[in-house]
């Protein structure tokens, strides 16, 4: 890793973290469970509310450049009483995907290393068109369930779950 840290973001981040949220939301709308325009309208104090992590139910890691900016992001959520955490906001800007730059990877490892005390197996939600990020998911050992939901904005489409086993 060169040139880029992953660490878990703090409330100062907001400004890098809507940044990015924004950027996401334009190159990857399918991903995300929100509009880009929904997310242009949220005040200030939502931003640095999102990027203080302040409850241990989350946690939001981010990939920053030497310079500060933010270049991808990955986020663990586990509500009270559900049995397992979700990994969420996967997003990597474009010039840093692939695995020679192993960005997603150490965000990945970031989240799993937070998820593995809260449960035996780690879930996400992917839309079943975006087969970039269901790949890399099968490489990195995450399987399908068989469970599908409809896609909120879309319920004309799914998303699929994908289950990780979390080995101590």
């Amino acid at each position: 890793m060169t040139g880029w840290t992953v660490r878990a973001s703090v409330e100062d981040d907001w400004q890098a973290y809507r940044a990015l949220r924004l950027e996401m939301l334009e190159d990857t709308p399918i991903a995300f469970l929100e509009t880009l325009d929904h997310a242009r309208a949220h005040p200030d104090e939502h931003w640095r509310n999102r990027a203080a992590n302040p409850t241990t139910t989350s946690r939001l890691f981010a990939a920053v450049a030497d310079d500060g900016r933010w270049l991808g992001t990955m986020g663990g959520f586990h509500a009270t009483g559900a049995p397992a955490p979700h990994l969420v906001g996967v997003y990597i800007t474009p010039e840093f995907r692939g695995r020679v730059h192993g960005m997603a990877d150490a965000l990945l490892d970031a989240v799993i290393a937070w998820a593995r005390p809260r449960g035996s197996r780690l879930l996400l939600q992917v839309h079943e068109a975006n087969t970039p990020a269901q790949r890399f998911y099968a490489r990195r050992g995450f399987a399908l369930t068989g469970s599908t939901v409809p896609y909120p904005l879309d319920p004309s489409t799914r998303e699929l779950e994908m289950s990780l086993p979390l080995l101590p």
